[in-house]
């Protein structure tokens, strides 16, 4: 019998389609999918209900076939209360900071029964907030956590259907499990390795979700004064948020605050026994490679014991060899592709008819946000951690105010996410404990 028997995807994005096609060609999975009702959800339920309940994943790059398919979904459930039936595995496909919330809306008799809970865009701390939530009802309950999605995808036609477009695939990925020697982690293994992606074993969940490069670039790259009042403010002219100022936000001091905020991090990981991360290896190695006769292969693989000007100056010279894609072809002109022209996306009306935040940075509020917690419960200073946080609160709560006829998101609310965080402080102290 299958590890993964019957599966129950939550959320309703694009990857829970993804996820199920995959896990129905590798594992043969029975699969659930269930999600909260809201404007979007309604769209892929409709979708899903006039198509039979079959779904189709395609690729942009012929070299990622596997991922290609079409299956029909076993069970849907349009919302969590709804879900009936014993699920061997629940994978949560939703935001981080909904983890919580959907734990919450599941039957009990369903988290007792359960083997596995699959985290597959966690940040650090889900899954001691997530061994956290189950543990009472349910302590054999194995957490397990992916550094972060496998790719890249979206709907196909832009809007939420039974169709979507996987336009890019990770070739390396870190997986962390609360049980040792996991028979689920090494068919994990097993099948993404077969897949093209090297799959990496932590010793920990947290250790595998420390290996999330958004964890380290993307606070410095959005939570700065030039990017949020392009975020927040009334400016028509395109920003980018690769580019150096003034067509984006990079400046030395961003490159210090980058380094300085990933030295914080490495504190509170030393603190969680977790191995310290060299932040620019784990850049060019892992995420996006630059040619070898930009950078000596001893400064990257040294970076750890480089003084902090020559650590800085090495970050800066890896975004200006990423302004343009490297490894593209010059067009006539001597021109290659330009990998940095990525827009600083503005607030925008959601189909709630509220206004709201762009993905980057609302979910990186909440991953700081726990970050900065983890790090008072370890007695870590965190100064740069900080100076985010708060520039970001003063912007909306400024935006909010400037605005008293606008009807805003939750996203525009200061949030403590205190509930989260005691969770996420228990299940490391109980951890601590124990070791």
């Amino acid at each position: 019998m299958s590890v993964f028997n019957r599966v129950l995807i939550c959320g309703t994005g694009p990857a829970s389609i993804q996820m199920a096609v995959y896990m129905k060609n590798q594992w043969n999975s029975c699969i659930g999918i269930a999600g909260r009702a809201s404007a979007r959800s309604e769209h892929f339920y409709s979708a899903l209900s006039s198509n039979h309940q079959v779904v189709r994943a395609t690729v942009q790059n012929e070299l990622h076939q596997i991922m290609e398919g079409e299956m029909t979904v076993d069970e849907v459930f349009h919302s969590y209360e709804a879900v009936t039936g014993l699920w061997d595995t629940i994978l949560l496909a939703v935001t981080a900071d909904a983890y919580g919330q959907v734990l919450q809306n599941l039957d009990a008799e369903l988290l007792r029964h359960v083997s596995c809970i699959l985290l597959l865009s966690p940040t650090l701390g889900s899954g001691s907030l997530v061994h956290s939530y189950v543990g009472a009802l349910n302590p054999a309950a194995e957490i397990i956590s992916f550094s972060t999605y496998l790719g890249d995808t979206r709907w196909t036609d832009s809007t939420p259907s039974n169709q979507v477009l996987t336009t890019a695939v990770k070739k390396k990925l870190y997986v962390g499990s609360t049980i040792p020697a996991s028979d689920h982690v090494s068919s994990l293994c097993e099948h993404f390795t077969s897949s093209g992606i090297a799959l990496k074993s932590m010793e920990s969940p947290i250790a595998a979700e420390s290996r999330n490069i958004s964890l380290y670039v993307h606070p410095p790259l959005f939570m700065n004064d030039f990017s949020l009042s392009r975020i927040f403010g009334e400016s028509d002219t395109p920003a980018y948020v690769y580019k150096l100022f003034p067509e984006g936000p990079i400046t030395s001091s961003l490159i210090q605050e980058m380094l300085s905020q990933w030295k914080e991090i490495m504190n509170i990981l030393s603190s969680l026994q977790v191995e310290p991360l060299n932040l620019l290896q784990f850049m060019i190695d892992d995420n996006y490679p630059i040619r070898a006769e930009s950078l000596a292969r001893k400064d990257i693989d040294r970076f750890l014991e480089l003084d902090d000007i020559h650590q800085q100056y090495l970050l800066y010279i890896r975004y200006t060899c990423l302004l343009i894609d490297p490894f593209s072809k010059p067009d006539k002109d001597g021109k290659y592709f330009d990998f940095s022209a990525v827009p600083i996306r503005r607030t925008f009306i959601n189909k709630e008819g509220e206004w709201d935040i762009p993905r980057m940075p609302k979910e990186d509020y909440y991953r700081i946000k726990i970050i900065q917690g983890i790090a008072r419960h370890t007695n870590n200073a965190c100064p740069t951690i900080d100076r985010f946080v708060d520039r970001y609160e003063s912007t909306i709560r400024e935006t909010a105010l400037q605005h008293p006829e606008r009807i805003f998101s939750e996203a525009y609310e200061v949030q403590t996410f205190a509930k989260d965080l005691q969770q996420i402080c228990s299940s490391l102290s109980a951890a601590s404990s124990r070791s």
